[in-house]
């Protein structure tokens, strides 16, 4: 499959689970790479610890150390993700209920492999992205898939 037609089904996958949260705002991953630069940012991964363990994007936290330190983060514009965006626009959805300033990674983690965006792991940079399965694989061409 070409990265464009992978692009595409996260696109069509994300845009079907979005009914679900439709008043929580989103941002793209070009979007994204262009506000990393600015420190109002907290980036919330959603996904499961196995998840994370394979790669995050830079400087992101998960969804626990985000509400046992929700304090330290006033002021601060939310970015949740996860794989596609499902989990992390329902997460952002109870943020907003909260009052939280808000934003959904549209197309989450794998959207952002196909921007080029940097992830890292426990050891420093990394192409690896954790999928499902094998027919999960939408990670952009030099990423590698990971289950």
């Amino acid at each position: 499959m070409t990265d464009e037609a992978k692009l595409k089904t996260i696109e069509d996958i994300y845009r079907e689970s979005r009914q679900e949260f439709l008043e929580v705002p989103e941002i793209t991953a070009e979007q994204l790479q262009l506000r990393l630069a600015k420190d109002d940012l907290v980036l919330v991964d959603v996904r499961q610890a196995h998840e994370r363990e394979v790669s995050m994007l830079p400087g992101a936290i998960s969804s626990q150390e985000f509400e046992q330190n929700r304090s330290v983060y006033q002021g601060k514009t939310v970015v949740t993700y996860c794989k596609v965006g499902h989990r992390s626009g329902l997460y952002a959805k109870t943020l907003c209920a909260d009052g939280c300033d808000v934003l959904n990674l549209k197309g989450a983690i794998l959207s952002w492999t196909h921007v080029g965006g940097e992830l890292i792991d426990a050891s420093g940079p990394t192409k690896r992205v954790h999928i499902n399965n094998p027919k999960a694989n939408l990670v952009a061409e030099g990423y590698e898939p990971v289950w």
